[in-house]
């Protein structure tokens, strides 16, 4: 393919550290101010004295990482195993309201060879009493949406790293407060989003940062996912807590898979930010339709009213005038998709589309023309990330979701070990969340615009790296 006349993101941050033009975490810019239209959100609240900043913090070295897992069901008890078979990483206790959960994880550690992890469970304060321990290191939190502001926030106060699965919390109040106490615990707390870690996506992140779209002007993500038959099994979702999610809120709850690789080719948080939101929702029809045609009437979901929109749409502004879409839809029938699809001034790349074997088709200049799609194959073969490159076997072994999940496992404790910065901090963690209660605020107001607030608190002027991270490798296990 012949050399693209760009600038390199690489090559220019590179020259920019190295000659001292970007101050790391500090910004005093502001974002050009929302639509007078928008609907504003409360101010970013003041930090405390000697709270600081966690950007450019790096983990302090680790010799083995100790997990502590919170919630074992389906998600929780697979990534278990998953962090046991990560070199350098023990999983020294688990947790779950249901105590026999504990004893069937731990029981399947011992199993595959890894040493027994202690055992919590039986009330919902059993998480408490494992944060009391101090051999653990890093909390993985794979419980109830509704559970992972309160425990999240406890395992940074209990002096913990964490990482939680989507959303890290609901609420804007509990975005920032996450926020707020991770500056002041010196703790960082991570959004276990692995499809940021997927092979499609990472090589779509190194093109954005490499210039082969030119400028980057617009992208579209999102996490259309056919949930009918779980979300109506008895058994996959303990006391059916997602499905219950759908009768209590309007919100755009899991746009986060598509949002946060768009997010970070964009460099949200990282040279440009998410400034206003404004949604829009289908009307619910698809569960109770589903219902209609395969649920008896005996079934508790019949005293259910569900309120949540088949298809919640994000459109998202940022301070640079690009625009997102970011789309959330469990309900429908319809092949699974994340959408990932990112465009500039000169070309674009769209997943889940193709009919290569990567899933991926792509359309650049120079290289292509005649208004036709080109297979993914060769550029994710010249552009994969070096995660891939050093481990996507062992992820294929490893991990679930495509070997995803392994590589963001993989990463996350090579990271602590090495003393390395996270790719992915509270701050990102927050903004990619934040369309969850900024959607419910948007659909109140008729589809009104309503401004995203500034995590950074003004630092998103800078650019720094994150996920196109610089080679480095695992360091050796004792």
């Amino acid at each position: 393919m012949p050399e693209i006349p760009a600038v390199s993101r690489r090559l220019l941050l590179g020259g920019a550290l190295a000659t001292g033009a970007l101050a790391a975490g500090v910004g005093s810019a502001q974002a050009a101010p929302a639509t007078d239209a928008a609907t504003a959100v409360d101010p970013a609240p003041r930090r405390r004295p000697g709270q600081k900043s966690m950007i450019d913090v790096a983990f302090e070295p680790h010799r083995t990482v100790r997990v502590g897992v919170i919630g074992l069901g389906n998600r929780g008890h697979g990534m278990s195993e998953g962090w046991s078979v990560v070199p350098g990483c023990t999983v020294t206790a688990v947790c779950d309201i249901r105590a026999e959960r504990a004893k069937r994880t731990a029981d399947r550690l011992v199993a595959t060879g890894r040493p027994r992890p202690a055992e919590y469970g039986g009330s919902d304060e059993s998480y408490a009493r494992m944060l009391e321990r101090d051999d653990i290191d890093l909390v993985y939190i794979a419980t109830p949406w509704e559970f992972h502001y309160p425990q999240g926030r406890a395992a940074l106060l209990a002096g913990k790293h964490v990482i939680v699965e989507l959303p890290i919390a609901t609420g804007l109040d509990e975005l920032w407060d996450l926020v707020d106490t991770s500056e002041r615990t010196r703790r960082h707390l991570i959004l276990s989003e692995n499809c940021s870690y997927g092979r499609n996506e990472l090589a779509m992140l190194k093109m954005a940062h490499e210039g082969l779209f030119g400028d980057v002007t617009n992208g579209h993500g999102g996490y259309l996912h056919d949930l009918r038959a779980l979300l109506f099994s008895d058994t996959y979702y303990t006391d059916a807590w997602r499905r219950l999610w759908h009768t209590r809120s309007t919100a755009s709850f899991y746009a986060m898979h598509g949002l946060a690789p768009i997010a970070a080719a964009m460099d949200i948080n990282r040279g440009d930010r998410m400034t206003v939101l404004r949604a829009t929702a289908t009307e619910p029809k698809g569960l109770a339709d589903y219902r209609e045609r395969f649920v008896p009437r005996s079934h508790p979901s019949w005293q259910e009213t569900y309120i949540n929109g088949d298809l919640v749409t994000c459109l998202i502004d940022t301070a640079k005038g690009r625009v997102i879409r970011a789309e959330h839809d469990v309900s429908s029938p319809r092949p699974y998709s994340r959408i990932n699809s990112l465009a500039g001034s000169r070309g674009i790349f769209e997943d889940y589309a193709g009919t290569s074997t990567t899933g991926g088709r792509i359309y650049v200049e120079p290289d292509h023309g005649g208004h036709s799609w080109r297979d993914f194959d060769t550029y994710r073969k010249e552009f994969d990330h070096w995660l891939w490159k050093k481990i996507g076997d062992d992820a294929a072994n490893n991990g679930g979701h495509g070997g995803m999940d392994y590589v963001l496992q993989w990463r996350t404790v090579q990271l602590m070990r090495a003393g390395l910065v996270p790719d992915i901090d509270v701050y990102d963690s927050a903004a990619w969340c934040a369309p969850v209660p900024l959607s419910v605020k948007s659909l109140a107001a008729g589809g009104r615009p309503v401004e995203v607030p500034d995590f950074t608190r003004g630092a998103w002027v800078n650019l720094r790296m994150g996920l196109d991270s610089r080679t480095s490798e695992m360091p050796p296990v004792a």
